[in-house]
């Protein structure tokens, strides 16, 4: 009867706050409510008959109600959550019929800052020292009385997911198995070695025949080892991947591997490493599950009395399908398989103030829909990348007008290693800007498509693991062109290999004839082979300040030479992509009117890029390969002898107003505007190292 009362009189408050002109109205979630409860007040009664609702779905399904009985009151509706820890067995889902309209949006919120997590994930209880004399004898040695054993069976755990392939060329969205967490941190598993890589000494099937050899004797070791995996960059500095292991013959320190074995097949001279193995669990935070038994192994970092979490969903932690006028805030998203949050379709859904780390794929994919925004959000510790967002039309050139904005990216591809940026941007009209992203094994903005914007971003140490890398990259297409990247802060990124081969490391990498691309107003600072065109055209290097590049640029014209491929019919991607846009038609023939005639002007030949106005200091000026000279490129009114104006400080690089640039056309580079920005959300920002005089 209770409930029938407070459910009566729910509908009551939803009838009168529905009417027009009323004000904005809230609801409230607490890990303390409960769902028959009618959701409107903050903290449970004194009588325990009324408070906040205990789930997501149920204020979702009270807003629905609303909307049934009425428009939403003017100013919209707010789902305040409480303080705790949310598990999620399975999506909270949002449909188009959950949509806000711009006067009156819908919005999730953390009440009043409070620390709010959603979690896929399950805390796991105190763990007993390892006594089986069989696993005793797995163990190295030195860690036998630290390592601390936890029944996941006898805590209601079941589901301990699958390593899968994945890496280089795979889908960044394969869930990844169960993985641990301790106070917060994403714990490796056992691997070998525990730092350095592995060497592959000899292939013995070939590079292409699914085995290897290895000299290190530590192969004994491994024979009785179930589920065992390597991770390697096989054959590409740019390309890993991770393999199931068929078999071990120590005797021949063979490795052989379950098809379809390493990306681009195995190498000798690459480097490869041994992962989830009981045998090497010997180094505090590794850890191990046998999935026979549900028993999980760990080292603990300190005396392990902090959260232990394991990773259990492998769907999104929540899906927005064709919603718009919808905002989520302030709410951490971690400990899943999969993904944070997923954006399909819809219209200004913004994802403001919040954290996602500890996440097994990627924090934050938004596919279609216009005007969508991710906003002063820290995504840390990811699988596979950071943000993913698309949209537009190509063949119209309508832009998508979404928006990755003062967000903080770090770690954000701790298990594929290439091609997992901060930001992977595709489509038309994405804008980038004010973003930190830093400590990665490789790029950080990832790009395809048209008439992007980049600005106000600091990226650093990034490609710190690969090779023929760039901090941004893009590539292997003659019609992405129009993106503009400007005033961004470049620094400490360059080549971290030794080795044969092209192994250097871009700041901006136009990759394999990018075209029609504006590099303006950027800070490069020690950021290696800091703008890279590799073959392209009409790209245009402009009012750019280089401190200690080698070099600050490279232009060559590969397809007159090793490239020639790309137009000699041997492989006709570039060809392809050519004919699939409508490039000799409007709007195309317009906004890109270099593009109309390019079959019949030389297409391999570099034309178009001009190199002006920009100020180089130590380090390196230019590179001109494959007999490129003046007459094809242009190269003027740069500063790249004498005194610049330049001053390398330890608070950073300024450029003096006495400057003679000014006097040849430089304009001053809005530096004070680079990376993080403090709002409503971001209260912290850190510094970057640019300053102005």
């Amino acid at each position: 009867m209770r409930i029938r009362l407070v459910t009566g009189l729910t509908l009551c408050r939803l009838l009168s706050m529905s009417q027009a002109g009323a004000k904005p109205m809230n609801f409230y979630v607490s890990p303390q409510g409960n769902d028959s409860w009618s959701g409107m007040l903050a903290s449970p009664n004194r009588q325990k008959t009324d408070g906040p609702f205990a789930t997501l779905e149920r204020a979702r399904d009270a807003i629905r109600q609303l909307k049934r009985q009425g428009k939403l009151p003017e100013g919209g509706v707010t789902v305040y959550l409480r303080a705790g820890l949310y598990t999620l067995g399975d999506t909270f889902v949002l449909n188009a019929e959950d949509s806000g309209t711009a006067e009156a949006p819908v919005r999730y919120s953390a009440y009043r800052h409070e620390k709010v997590r959603l979690t896929g994930g399950r805390r796991i209880g105190d763990g007993k020292p390892v006594t089986a004399p069989s696993v005793l004898a797995q163990l190295p040695p030195e860690a036998r009385d630290k390592v601390r054993c936890y029944n996941l069976r006898a805590q209601g755990i079941r589901d301990d997911g699958q390593m899968r392939r994945r890496g280089f060329g795979l889908p960044a969205t394969i869930p990844a198995g169960l993985e641990l967490f301790y106070a917060g941190k994403p714990m490796p598993l056992a691997q070998y070695p525990n730092e350095g890589w592995l060497t592959i000494s000899s292939v013995p099937a070939g590079q292409q025949g699914g085995r290897f050899t290895c000299s290190d004797p530590r192969l004994k070791r491994w024979v009785q080892a179930k589920d065992l995996w390597v991770h390697g960059y096989w054959t590409w500095d740019w390309a890993d991947s991770y393999e199931k292991v068929a078999s071990v013959n120590p005797e021949a320190g063979e490795v052989v591997t379950v098809e379809p074995h390493g990306v681009y097949g195995y190498t000798p001279g690459k480097r490869f490493r041994v992962l989830n193995l009981l045998e090497e669990l010997d180094t505090p935070g590794e850890w191990y599950l046998d999935r026979d038994t549900g028993i999980l192994y760990f080292y603990p970092p300190d005396d392990g009395s902090r959260e232990l979490m394991v990773s259990l969903l492998e769907a999104p932690l929540v899906t927005l399908n064709g919603v718009s006028h919808l905002k989520i805030q302030g709410i951490t998203f971690e400990g899943c398989r999969g993904t944070g949050v997923e954006i399909h379709g819809g219209r200004r859904v913004v994802i403001a103030g919040c954290t996602f780390r500890n996440i097994g794929t990627v924090g934050v994919i938004i596919n279609g829909g216009t005007e969508h925004k991710v906003v002063s959000c820290n995504l840390m510790a990811l699988g596979d990348g950071g943000v993913q967002v698309s949209g537009g039309d190509r063949n119209t050139l309508t832009p998508c007008k979404h928006e990755i904005l003062n967000c903080l990216f770090t770690r954000f591809n701790r298990w594929s290693r290439t091609y997992r940026p901060a930001a992977l941007v595709g489509g038309v009209g994405v804008r980038v800007a004010h973003n930190l992203m830093y400590d990665a094994p490789h790029t950080a903005i990832l790009l395809g498509g048209n008439d992007h914007l980049i600005e106000y971003n600091e990226i650093h140490h990034v490609c710190t693991e690969t090779g023929d890398a760039g901090a941004f990259y893009m590539g292997r297409d003659l019609t992405q062109r129009g993106t503009v990247i400007r005033y961004n802060y470049f620094h400490d990124i360059g080549r971290k290999l030794q080795g044969e081969g092209f192994l250097d490391v871009m700041a901006v990498y136009l990759d394999d004839y990018t075209c029609g691309i504006t590099v303006f107003g950027n800070v490069f600072y020690r950021a290696g082979r800091a703008v890279m065109i590799g073959g392209g055209r009409d790209n245009t290097v402009e009012n750019n300040i280089f401190v200690q590049c080698e070099p600050s640029v490279h232009v060559d014209a590969r397809g007159l030479g090793w490239a020639s491929f790309w137009f000699d019919g041997r492989d006709n991607t570039l060809m392809d992509r050519l004919k699939a846009v409508p490039y000799q038609s409007p709007p195309w023939s317009e906004r890109y009117p270099e593009l109309v005639n390019i079959l019949n002007d030389e297409p391999a030949v570099p034309k178009g890029n001009k190199i002006v106005r920009n100020i180089s200091v130590g380090g390196r000026w230019i590179d001109l390969y494959d007999n490129l000279n003046e007459q094809i490129v242009t190269i003027r009114d740069n500063l790249t002898e004498g005194d610049a104006g330049v001053e390398i400080t330890p608070q950073g690089i300024r450029l003096r107003k006495d400057s003679p640039a000014f006097k040849i056309g430089f304009q001053s580079i809005p530096i004070e505007k680079i990376g993080l920005y403090r709002d409503q959300y971001r209260r912290v920002t850190g510094k970057h190292s640019v300053e102005r005089d």
